[in-house]
């Protein structure tokens, strides 16, 4: 299997991550890719109509996306328990929350890094942060006991939620009132499989 990749995007990386701690590096090769939201790259496009990544092509299926697609089918694929039945609905609530968290500082590092600086939206900016801003302080005051415990998705979604913030929004200063989350993530980025993923 092939997933097609950009090491910057936190929702490749959410799979990248989930690939190592599921222990499937040799039966799935990471091919990076060139492209943007305003120039997909053909062979992404051939693999996900949309034109997002990752996206993972099968050698017995056609093509798999999104990012929650795939991680549930490696994790099934690996029987990684990555998605426990005993908590099911919280962790997948975890994992939407980290991936709209995902979505919103994504779409705010289009609007300044793609759009040419007189067609830039200051108010569209700031309605995305406010939208990760109250994520992020619902997982600090609601999911911090589902952060602990045995490895699921949710934890890896909220850790490359949070390290996307890092690199592309680090002057928000996300931590502040944050602080448990903080410490937690502190902790998060030594694992192997975060050190291993991180952008360039």
């Amino acid at each position: 299997m092939q997933l097609l990749i950009s090491s910057a995007s936190p929702f490749v990386r959410k799979a990248r991550v989930l690939i190592r701690e599921a222990g499937l590096m040799d039966t799935v090769d990471e091919v990076i890719v060139s492209t943007s939201a305003f120039n997909s790259a053909p062979e992404v496009i051939a693999a996900n109509p949309m034109g997002k990544i990752p996206a993972l092509i099968r050698a017995d299926g056609p093509a798999i996306y999104d990012s929650r697609v795939i991680t549930r089918f490696l994790n099934d694929l690996a029987g990684a328990n990555l998605y426990p039945q005993s908590s099911i609905w919280e962790i997948l609530t975890l994992e939407a929350t980290a991936d709209a968290i995902m979505d919103a500082t994504v779409s705010m590092a289009y609007e300044t890094r793609l759009r040419p600086a007189d067609q830039q939206s200051p108010d569209w900016i700031e309605a995305q942060w406010a939208k990760a801003a109250r994520g992020i302080a619902a997982i600090n005051s609601r999911w911090m006991s589902h952060l602990t415990g045995p490895l699921n998705i949710g934890q890896i979604a909220v850790a490359c939620a949070l390290s996307y913030i890092d690199l592309r929004h680090d002057a928000r200063g996300w931590r502040n009132g944050n602080e448990a989350l903080a410490h937690w993530h502190a902790e998060f980025s030594t694992r192997d499989s975060m050190v291993a993923t991180k952008p360039e």
